[in-house]
């Protein structure tokens, strides 16, 4: 109780310490997700060996703060002068920005619990777009780890009878629930979409993953994950398909107009596109901003069914 007490004295006082500490907190925790992004698929630890440059030095603290080291590096290392990628800093503001988002819309235990949810969401979206896989770590694993924390904090499904045992009961039910729902619906569309197509249209990786998303979000989470997910790449699609006939077809070296043989368009219909980044995003906006919009939708929807 002291230690609320102290907490809550320091929120009246200093409220701008808590948000503060969620961005720099984030920021530390993206510049691990980039290690954990660059490691995990290649089966390497991610502890052990500390950061490195691509020339084997060993990069010391003082030039590994996150985000502020590679603006002040202005992007190259001190040791051979090649560049970082700006992914590094991107990770870490993301990652921050998303942690400063998780406290200031969700209560503390959902908040606390969004944070880790985001970073999971996070290496799985870019370790999609690197490899076109996603680790079953953070899709079998995270779904257990969203059925886990669901029991221990029914608040997560916003159970909040006053019964801890009927709250965690209930809290674990919404939690599997949300698996089986969310997955079996990626599964079937994908099994009717390639029916159609006569060809794989989405991985089975999406298919865990959207189980790992019902987990924490629940079921009405996980299906606007599925739709909210396609709706955000159909808009990507047709932003990167604009920009590269606007910009693509610059001149060639030999003279030519349009682009060269090596030259194509970073996405295209018949094209392979990691479908992970975008169930992310739709799960990333529910959770923060679009749950109480999508929720009273469904209960509506339910009313509607009911009432026949």
């Amino acid at each position: 109780m002291a230690m609320m007490e102290t907490l809550l004295e320091i929120d009246t006082t200093f409220p701008w310490f808590f948000p503060a500490f969620a961005f720099c907190f984030g920021a530390i925790v993206g510049s691990f997700l980039n290690v954990c992004i660059y490691r995990i698929p290649e089966g390497r630890s991610i502890i052990t060996p500390g950061s490195t440059c691509a020339c084997g030095t060993p990069i010391p603290w003082h030039r590994n703060i996150p985000i502020f080291s590679w603006i002040v590096l202005r992007g190259r290392a001190p040791c051979c002068g090649r560049r970082f990628s700006i992914r590094y800093p991107a990770v870490e503001l993301l990652t921050a920005l998303l942690f400063l988002a998780c406290w200031l819309q969700l209560p503390p235990v959902k908040a606390l619990i969004g944070m880790v949810f985001v970073s999971i969401l996070i290496c799985a979206t870019f370790i999609d777009l690197d490899h076109m896989i996603i680790p079953d770590r953070f899709t079998v694993g995270a779904a257990v780890l969203g059925v886990v924390l669901s029991a221990l904090f029914p608040a997560l499904h916003d159970r909040a009878s006053g019964v801890y045992f009927i709250d965690a009961v209930g809290a674990t039910f919404d939690s599997i629930v949300g698996v089986l729902i969310s997955s079996g619906l990626v599964l079937w569309i994908a099994l009717l979409a390639e029916a159609v197509l006569r060809k794989e249209a989405m991985g089975f990786g999406d298919v865990k993953f959207l189980g790992a998303i019902g987990a924490f979000l629940g079921w009405k989470g996980g299906v606007f994950a599925v739709f909210g997910g396609a709706i955000l790449g159909t808009l990507v699609f047709a932003v990167v398909l604009l920009g590269h006939g606007l910009f693509g077809g610059r001149k060639r070296q030999d003279g030519a107009d349009g682009p060269s043989e090596t030259e194509s368009a970073p996405v295209g219909f018949g094209r392979q596109t990691p479908f992970g980044p975008m169930l992310a995003a739709g799960a990333a906006l529910y959770m923060l901003w679009l749950h109480p919009w999508v929720d009273a939708y469904f209960d509506t929807v339910a009313e509607l069914l009911t009432a026949w």
